[in-house]
């Protein structure tokens, strides 16, 4: 009863996104004036819990913090999300397919300035692909840093098969198998979440906020791919965020 509920409140808000035939940078601007912070904030605040919904909205409408007394990295890391919104409605309206080109620009934004001493000792830089092995979870350090170049640009050929009527799949698929490779050294997890954003919104549908309460099972379901290959559990779970993004506004 409560997934043929979330089924049918997902299907609606669809619809009214796709009625109001978003096609320019101003008009997204527009649409997603209400989004930007609570995505910037939930999307940070899952890997950073020294981000606050306060600071982030402050970076976001003033440009300032005033009296910020935390950690420099937290303060990058907000301006950033900053910075990669910007990035995206530009993208957005030239219409940038996904690419390794936009993948690298993405993150370069998400993560200048928030890069340790032991990672740039190692030679990691934002906006290229690690040059080392990363625990990212109970079974793998993701794919091998000789390979992540060719898996990234095999996973972004596959979106040449993407339509309006499997984007939800192909969003869970790109943003499981992304995680998967593990193509940065640091972001991986809000470089994915804005990627997958992205191409949600080339393809006509609303973008998500993966809440920071919800994280348990967002980071449940990129186990059961990971262990599994069972891409319906972020399916589900997309559509079930998505109806709680939208339904606010």
């Amino acid at each position: 009863m409560a997934e043929a509920l979330i089924q049918a409140a997902y299907a609606s808000i669809g619809a009214s996104w796709r009625e109001r035939n978003i096609q320019t940078r101003d008009s997204l601007a527009r649409a997603l004036d209400g989004y930007r912070v609570r995505f910037s904030y939930h999307s940070g605040r899952i890997e950073n819990a020294n981000i606050t919904y306060h600071d982030t909205r402050s970076v976001f409408e003033d440009g300032r913090i005033v009296g910020y007394t935390g950690d420099v990295r937290t303060l990058f890391e907000m301006q950033n999300l900053k910075e990669c919104h910007e990035s995206m409605l530009d993208a957005f309206g030239r219409r940038m397919p996904i690419t390794e080109e936009l993948a690298l620009s993405f993150h370069r934004v998400l993560t200048q300035g928030t890069y340790d001493e032991e990672r740039w000792k190692a030679g990691e830089r934002p906006g290229e692909y690690k040059h080392g092995d990363y625990v990212v979870g109970i079974h793998d350090s993701g794919c091998a840093p000789s390979q992540v170049s060719a898996e990234m640009n095999a996973l972004f050929a596959e979106l040449e098969a993407v339509t309006r009527e499997n984007i939800l799949t192909v969003a869970s698929y790109f943003h499981l198998a992304f995680e998967s490779i593990h193509p940065f050294a640091d972001g991986n997890g809000r470089c994915g979440r804005a990627l997958m954003n992205y191409l949600l919104l080339l393809y006509d549908h609303p973008p998500v906020v993966i809440y920071n309460e919800d994280k348990l099972a967002y980071f449940g379901a990129i186990e059961l791919w990971e262990t599994e290959g069972d891409l319906e559990p972020m399916k589900a779970f997309l559509a079930a965020e998505t109806v709680k993004t939208w339904k606010r506004m």
